[in-house]
């Protein structure tokens, strides 16, 4: 980061003024450094963080306008063809690609830390059955403080190797057995000799009496989804992390918080909105109108579009292909949820009022469908989207920690509230 050029800052009396630092990044604009503003006794004000920079990160770049997303410089589009996710995983935490070497080692680091502590099954138990799985995995996950007291030393860099490790690897058998528990089926422990993305399919959709046999088109495909919901720079789960990690609290906490974040529907909920969206609509005949009704204004089209990217998502043309590829594994594109889902697709890409809103389907869209026709339930769409995003979590939680300049989060705010008045006596109140 280096300091580009200054903006200064006039006052309405013509008198006064404030110079202010103009920083300049390694891609993406300059940002005007307001640290020094303060001190002229005033404050700026930027609802959402909308124009703010919170942090400086060496992690993950976007650019809306362009439709780009890398990870540590790499292309999305180059990861997701060519790494599986756990080497993704390896780059987001390191800042570079392994070697083989390294890659070997880092999987089978993180492949020997999936088992939870026995007594973490307790908790499962403590739980109603038809607890929502968002709801086990904040309980559970913050959870593991408790257990496992040799990575609680934030200050110790091999306390936050450990723990990151833990996390990473410990998540999938969260997940899964949340859903098994909901579910009211034994819960699975991890099998050794699969990848990470077919110990998760195991883990959920095995059984005692008979064979689970892991299709390994399947698990490309999640593994695929793991890789491209990996990291995604300051959203707000990820800012939710950063500001309770601000505090000193420990890494199973900060990751408690950010999936509670995650847990809202305008956040982590989208790729579920888009399956209720398809049963709402209910068949193929009822597209055309429901696309009318979306530009009456009369529904909300959800899986299209997106907040950040103002072009076309670049998640989205890789799970488009990977889509295709699950229908066609499964014999699934005749199936009427699906035949409704390509259709919606068509229409938003040949739609001009489509076109001209840049109204494209993205990630969200096809990741739902993917994993509907994998046959996992809508309840767990959030909770794979928290276990592929912990990496990232916890990638930005030690960036942070190891920054000596990292100070408590502490956000100002606009005061519309009562002026000081004194206190009335109750019997004497109007």
């Amino acid at each position: 980061m280096a300091e580009a050029s200054k903006v200064t800052l006039s006052y309405n009396d013509g008198q006064n003024s404030v110079d202010l630092p103009v920083l300049k990044g390694t891609l993406g604009p300059d940002v005007v450094d307001i640290r020094a503003f303060g001190k002229t006794g005033m404050f700026t004000h930027d609802p959402g963080f909308l124009s703010t920079s919170s942090c400086e990160s060496k992690i993950t770049f976007i650019d809306g306008d362009l439709g780009q997303l890398y990870y540590r410089g790499y292309p999305i589009e180059q990861l997701a063809e060519h790494a599986d996710y756990l080497e993704v995983c390896y780059l987001l935490l390191n800042g570079e690609l392994p070697t083989k070497e390294q890659k070997e080692h880092f999987d089978y680091t993180v492949m020997r830390h999936n088992m939870l502590h026995d007594q973490i099954h307790n908790f499962f138990r403590g739980f109603r059955r038809d607890a929502h799985p968002m709801a086990v995995m904040v309980g559970v996950v913050g959870a593991l403080s408790a257990f496992y007291h040799d990575s609680l030393d934030i200050n110790d860099p091999h306390h936050r190797e450990v723990a990151a490790f833990r996390l990473i690897a410990k998540l999938p058998t969260i997940a899964a057995q949340a859903y098994r528990y909901n579910k009211g089926l034994p819960l699975n422990y991890p099998k050794a000799g699969l990848s990470y993305a077919e110990n998760f399919l195991y883990m959920m959709f095995s059984t005692p009496v008979q064979e689970y046999k892991v299709n390994p088109v399947l698990a490309k495909a999640l593994d695929r989804i793991f890789t491209l919901h990996a990291d995604h720079e300051q959203n707000a789960s990820t800012s939710t992390v950063r500001l309770s990690g601000s505090s000193g609290a420990n890494p199973f906490a900060c990751i408690a918080a950010g999936i509670a974040c995650l847990w809202g529907p305008s956040h982590g909920g989208a790729n579920e909105a888009v399956l209720k969206m398809l049963d709402e609509i209910g068949d193929v005949s009822k597209v055309a109108d429901f696309m009318q009704g979306v530009k009456d204004k009369r529904y909300k089209l959800m899986g299209f579009g997106h907040r950040v990217y103002k072009n076309m998502d670049p998640r989205a043309a890789i799970m488009k292909e990977t889509c295709d590829q699950v229908l066609n594994e499964l014999g699934l594109h005749n199936d009427p949820k699906f035949k409704l889902a390509m259709e919606l697709e068509k229409i938003a890409l040949s739609d001009p009022y489509f076109i001209e809103r840049k109204l494209y389907p993205n990630v969200d869209f096809y990741s739902g469908i993917v994993l509907s026709a994998i046959g996992i339930p809508v309840s767990m769409f959030t909770p794979i989207f928290a276990l592929a995003r912990t990496v990232g979590w916890i990638s930005h939680w030690s960036e942070m920690i190891s920054d000596p300049t990292m100070k408590i989060g502490r956000p100002r705010q606009l005061y519309t509230g009562a002026p000081r008045r004194d206190y009335v006596a109750i019997d004497k109140r109007a």
